[in-house]
């Protein structure tokens, strides 16, 4: 009996100590809910309940959307936002495809130093080749003689906007394709070869259907970027109106927060719908790899090649060209009268201009956004993946982390000045905060590097956790120890991602800055708005330097922490 006691009281505190793990994997779940929630989803639906209110606050059903329906400017916005959409996406898509097709199926010379040039613009925020533009194609323009001479007036509105779009989005669109053409079996080809196949029949046969998915997901993101994006057609756009802008003018300039709610619920409805049909693709996708496939290993054709070479050299120039530009006139004296090298620009932003306080806040941020969102992201996925119960709460947290793929910036900063600007909200303290931009900034990448954590903790079998169960340790233990190290070279990827967008984000931080808590990007649209430009370019050289090296330290980082934790990868023999 006395033997018996002891055993009996050993196996409950054993059964409470692992009922106790599991509720602590319940309460951290939670928390992950409410804080999506009061971060994400209400300031979403703080939207839709403005767009239904008055000026004055009273409920007015739909009076704002056919007020809206009314206005012809407004539907001009529209329209403008819906056609220059269309053509960016119809001269970017054979672009992009064309340099992956010649990427991935060609033997051309240069490949990695020609797909490094064209990630540049990732570097910079995307207003940059706007001030590009301008420095050769505006009023003092170096090309402007050149541009009229084929027949266009001025490269403000339309034609900048479509031009600036292109070079912005092009590493998005192509990313994707590479990607796409990537997954081939080298058997369709060796049987096409065996019956005699022409070249061309094989492209419109083999090649086209395989990556059609990727053609339209490409396709979907290149509009929804280009129908929200704010920068461009705030620096280049001059009165050609877009969706994007109107929203900044209606919240900001008229105080109209109703209409300016319907135009952010119209900007949304695209997002949304690519979203959408980007979802309901991939699920009818086949794999195009099997077990059996061979890797498709493209073969040398001299002429072939060098057409393939010339055609990248051709847009790796062009890309160099609206970054050089941009470093040229920031270095300028006095643009275009006197060119002699200076860094007067540099010393106007950092100094005379205070954009020295705003770049130093940038920096802060971006580093809040890498370290505290990748630690959000790749905990709350770990949860989800590998700890059991709550399943209602885990289908909230699953919808909720693949929502902000579908809410552009633009939308998503305004929700959050109708929520956190409301009155009697206990969360109203963190307005006008670096906290606030910090977090706005976290939940607007968070799908990105959610599906990044999802795709390398399922690479992760699934025994791990349940023998540490069956050996009472607790799950965070096992995280610490297993999960941690192995999946280090996707929290570095994760973390990378978050600093950079976070460098060169606009659209979600506009409507949330005070003049102290200002960050480079927003003091680079005021800097334009001033008159200042080559300050204004000087600032966006200095994003993209910053983002360049932090994308070297990441990388110098990575290669540390692979020879410290992924020696288990490699095998000797």
């Amino acid at each position: 009996m006395t033997a018996a006691l002891p055993r009996s009281l050993t196996t409950r505190a054993v059964r409470l100590k692992h009922h106790w793990v599991d509720r602590l994997a319940h309460v951290l779940i939670a928390l992950i809910a409410i804080l999506l929630v009061a971060f994400l989803a209400s300031p979403l639906l703080a939207i839709l309940l403005q767009a239904l209110e008055g000026r004055e606050g009273e409920f007015v059903w739909f009076d704002n959307f056919i007020a809206y329906a009314k206005t012809p400017a407004l539907l001009d916005s529209l329209w403008n936002s819906v056609w220059v959409s269309c053509v960016v996406t119809l001269i970017v898509l054979p672009l992009s495809f064309t340099f992956a097709y010649a990427l991935t199926r060609s033997c051309m010379p240069f490949k990695s130093l020609f797909r490094g040039i064209t990630l540049i613009p990732l570097l910079a925020p995307s207003l940059l080749s706007a001030i590009s533009l301008i420095y050769w194609f505006g009023n003092q323009g170096v090309l402007k003689g050149w541009m009229q001479g084929i027949g266009i007036d001025q490269i403000y509105g339309a034609p900048g906007i479509v031009l600036a779009e292109c070079i912005a989005v092009f590493p998005h669109t192509l990313m994707i394709l590479i990607t796409a053409l990537s997954l081939s079996d080298a058997r369709l080809y060796e049987a096409a070869d065996a019956m005699g196949t022409r070249a061309g029949r094989k492209f419109l046969t083999i090649t086209l259907p395989g990556a059609k998915y990727g053609l339209i997901s490409a396709a979907l993101v290149t509009f929804t970027l280009v129908m929200t994006d704010f920068g461009i057609p705030k620096v280049i756009g001059g009165n050609f109106n877009v969706l994007a802008t109107d929203v900044f003018k209606l919240v900001i300039g008229q105080q109209d927060f109703p209409k300016g709610a319907v135009v952010a619920i119209l900007l949304l409805a695209p997002a949304v719908l690519t979203f959408g049909v980007d979802h309901y693709v991939s699920r009818r996708q086949t794999a195009m790899l099997t077990a059996r496939a061979v890797p498709y290993a493209p073969k040398a054709s001299p002429a072939y090649d060098r057409l393939m070479t010339l055609y990248c050299g051709v847009i790796a120039a062009l890309v160099l060209a609206m970054l050089g530009m941009a470093v040229f006139a920031s270095l300028a004296s006095l643009w275009p009268y006197n060119l002699k090298p200076s860094l007067r620009h540099y010393e106007l932003g950092l100094l005379d201009a205070e954009v020295g306080v705003a770049f130093f806040n940038s920096i802060k941020m971006a580093a809040g956004t890498a370290l505290f969102g990748t630690f959000l992201v790749f905990t709350g996925a770990y949860l989800l993946e590998k700890t059991k119960g709550m399943d209602n709460v885990r289908g909230l947290v699953r919808l909720l982390a693949v929502l902000p793929m579908a809410v552009p910036g633009l939308v998503l900063g305004l929700g959050y000045i109708f929520f956190f600007n409301a009155p009697n909200n206990p969360l109203g303290g963190l307005y006008h905060t670096l906290t606030l931009l910090t977090i706005c900034t976290i939940v607007h990448f968070y799908t990105t590097g959610h599906l990044t954590a999802v795709t390398a903790l399922k690479a992760l079998d699934s025994e791990f956790e349940a023998v540490s169960a069956s050996l009472k340790v607790p799950f965070f233990k096992t995280f610490w120890r297993v999960t941690l190290p192995v999946c280090a070279p996707a929290l570095i990827d994760m973390a990378r991602y978050f600093f950079i967008n976070a460098m060169t984000t606009i659209s979600a931080v506009v409507f949330l800055y005070s003049p102290e808590t200002k960050v480079a990007s927003i003091a680079i649209l005021n800097l334009d708005e001033a008159g200042e430009m080559g300050a204004a370019a000087a600032m966006a050289v200095l994003i993209a330097l910053s983002s360049t090296v932090a994308t070297l330290l990441f990388m110098l980082l990575a290669w540390w922490v692979n020879r410290r934790t992924q020696a288990w990868r490699t095998t000797t023999r």
